[in-house]
């Protein structure tokens, strides 16, 4: 019996681990309105105090982010809260890492690698929305 109650636990423990991340299916974004970024990702965003990118931002946040990091970014623990995200370059810096390259914890995907689905202009769109909300 307690074997059984143990493995059942771990079961439901992996699967929660499993579909955490990974079962949303990616949205498209309107970015219409938005000077066009190319290809090659910037180091700086770009949008900043754009208040056409802050309105497409957030739209696209609570599409493609929002599972995971919780409504209007306040985290309910599985994913970093994203108002604590520093403004500025340095903010930048460690926004365009984690959404090119995502994130693997334990060789689990924690965060897909959003630059393969959503455009930079997307992307850049949703950290000038973020940067609405930040809190120290």
């Amino acid at each position: 019996m307690k074997k059984t109650v143990l493995a059942g636990a771990a079961a439901l423990l992996i699967s929660g681990q499993v579909m955490a991340h990974g079962d949303v299916t990616p949205q498209n974004v309107d970015v219409s309105g938005l000077e066009q970024l190319g290809e090659e990702w910037l180091e700086e965003n770009p949008y900043r105090g754009n208040d056409r990118a802050i309105e497409i931002g957030k739209s696209a946040y609570a599409q493609n982010c929002a599972r995971c990091h919780g409504l209007d970014a306040i985290s309910g623990g599985i994913a970093p809260d994203l108002r604590e995200l520093e403004p500025g370059m340095d903010g930048d810096e460690w926004y365009a890492y984690r959404v090119v390259n995502g994130a693997v914890r334990n060789g689990v995907p924690y965060m897909p690698k959003m630059a393969e689905f959503l455009s930079q202009e997307a992307l850049w769109s949703i950290r000038s929305w973020l940067e609405t909300l930040y809190e120290e």
